[in-house]
């Protein structure tokens, strides 16, 4: 059908989960960029750091499962709203805080109000897309977490220098409430909206039992119900074992090129932007590939799976980063492990959509969103112990290659783990 006659505000509707994500994505990577100023200023070990981290992956942890079942309830535009006014205020408080355990609070704020961002747009897609589009329309939306990473490294350097490390927080947390007002105005489910073409609305609802969905999609499910059921667990697992990787790729890799290749991050950052830039191709790629599969006549989870498989082989070249001899051998090979976790998050987010009906999908990212910060966690907590321990013994750069090996095998762990549980990925039916 041709898309002139079908419409596209959908379209418009993942654009603005796109600029959600990118200042999403934008606000927690401040902090990273500012970490060896902080680290002088407060006097930081690696520990600490990790400390603070944790702070807001515990947040996030328990805001995933809270904001999951809240978006379910109050639909997603409320819930975004709510999200994005809780995390910006959050991001622009780090600017007023006088100690360490005063950034633990800021974070642990910030983690819970950046929870409700994948919830709300994963049911959002899923609002507004057919499933043969869903891949696609996420890997667009979750390039913003990619362009957010590639602002980051370009914006807060030019901020310190001119303002100071306060002003990098307060102006990154007021870009929120400028997107917030475009929100309001151009955000509704379909069946509400009145910009919607008649021939759009049927084509979103093409899918088997879309119209049933429709009906009852103002029912939210609990989320004790979902913990049943081996698809959740399949996503769940896949989280857990995968969200951590990307944390370690968000807030240590500027220190790992700083420590490793003498990087000055109080300067633009070339190396930062080309490894960031390589996940936005890897999420808009990665979300495509699927969908061409589906559209050459695959079923749609087969399409998924060894998506997911291709992408998970992507990112055991990293292993071989140790033995790196300069910034660029280093550079290419964890872009294709960042850009190999962005197409992979892309598709495992479109799964949950796939196997669950649009009134749970927010609750079933939420439970695997939390699972990923447990992990993201944890992770820190190991990263921060290695990273101390071979700092003193002065060679930190081998502590970097023990974490690498670990993230090269975690993919292909978590896709057969996903498998096991789910080897046929059938679609879940709630009463």
């Amino acid at each position: 059908m041709n898309e002139t006659k079908i419409g596209n505000y959908r379209w418009v509707i993942c654009a603005l989960l796109f600029f959600a994500t990118t200042i999403n994505y934008l606000d927690r990577q401040v902090i990273a960029l500012l970490k060896p100023t902080l680290e002088a200023q407060f006097h930081w070990t690696e520990k600490d750091y990790g400390y603070i981290v944790v702070a807001f992956q515990a947040a996030y942890a328990i805001g995933m499962v809270i904001a999951g079942a809240f978006i379910d309830k109050i639909g997603t535009k409320l819930g975004y709203t709510v999200s994005i006014i809780v995390w910006s205020v959050s991001a622009m408080l780090h600017a007023v805080v006088k100690s360490t355990f005063g950034f633990g609070i800021a974070r642990a704020a910030l983690g819970l109000g950046e929870a409700g961002n994948f919830p709300t747009a994963i049911r959002s897609v899923a609002e507004w897309f057919p499933k043969k589009e869903r891949a696609f329309a996420t890997g667009i939306f979750n390039s913003g977490a990619n362009i957010g990473a590639v602002l980051a490294p370009i914006m807060i350097p030019l901020i310190l220098g001119l303002y100071g490390w306060q002003m990098a927080f307060l102006i990154t947390g007021a870009i929120g409430f400028i997107w917030l007002i475009f929100w309001i105005v151009l955000y509704e489910i379909p069946s509400r909206h009145k910009k919607i073409k008649t021939a759009e609305y049927d084509y979103i609802h093409s899918d088997i039992n879309s119209a049933a969905e429709t009906a009852n999609q103002d029912k939210s499910v609990k989320w004790v119900k979902l913990l049943r059921i081996r698809q959740t667990w399949s996503f769940v697992f896949g989280k857990f074992l995968t969200d951590p990787i990307w944390w370690f790729f968000l807030l240590w890799l500027p220190g790992y090129f700083a420590s490793t290749f003498a990087l000055d991050l109080k300067k633009p950052s070339l190396p930062l932007v080309i490894v960031y830039t390589a996940t936005t191709i890897g999420s808009i790629g990665g979300g495509y590939l699927s969908s061409w599969f589906i559209k050459r006549g695959w079923p749609v989870f087969k399409a998924r799976k060894i998506s997911m498989l291709i992408f998970a082989f992507c990112i055991v070249p990293i292993v071989t980063a140790q033995f790196a001899t300069n910034i660029w051998q280093a550079v290419a090979l964890i872009s294709l492990a960042a850009a190999g976790h962005q197409a992979w998050s892309a598709t495992i987010f479109t799964t949950a959509s796939d196997m669950f009906p649009k009134k749970a999908v927010s609750s079933v990212v939420g439970l695997g969103g939390m699972a990923g910060a447990v992990g993201g966690m944890i992770f820190p907590l190991f990263v921060g112990f290695i990273l101390d321990k071979y700092k003193e013994a002065g060679n930190i750069t081998i502590g970097y290659n023990i974490i690498f090996c670990i993230c090269g095998g975690a993919y292909l762990l978590a896709w057969l783990v996903m498998h096991f549980f789910t080897p046929k990925m059938k679609q879940v039916e709630l009463s």
